[in-house]
């Protein structure tokens, strides 16, 4: 199945913008601006894969993930965390979770997509 439906999830405005600039040309991108937003935007539009900031006010990345992993019909939509938190350990972490991958902020906006699309591949074997 290919990848067409996106939940971006940031409450930085700066990145939420240079991302969907950076996607908009190849997915249908929602935005969240908070885990919470998150959690209803994505039981209504159901998308195909999450990306999840992690650190955010309120709820953040990781609480946002284990909520979703608790709802039954959102349990299988891919998450990829996207944060500056990229030491090994950290990367392993998100991993153990359960996340699909881990992109580094600051991104490389000419490989957004690109990045995304490897990860949903690998998904997708």
């Amino acid at each position: 199945m290919p990848l067409s439906k996106i939940l971006l999830v940031d409450d930085d405005e700066n990145i939420r913008t240079v991302a969907l600039l950076s996607l908009e040309d190849d997915y249908l991108v929602e935005v969240a601006t908070s885990g919470l937003a998150a959690l209803e935007l994505a039981a209504k539009n159901k998308p195909d894969l999450i990306l999840l900031d992690v650190m955010m006010p309120g709820l953040d990345g990781k609480a946002t993930f284990e909520k979703l992993q608790q709802r039954a019909e959102l349990a299988d939509i891919p998450v990829v965390f996207m944060t500056a938190k990229v030491q090994t350990h950290e990367i392993d972490f998100y991993l153990k979770l359960g996340a699909a991958g881990v992109i580094t902020k600051p991104f490389d906006p000419m490989t957004l997509a690109t990045d995304v699309q490897k990860i949903w591949e690998t998904l997708s074997v």
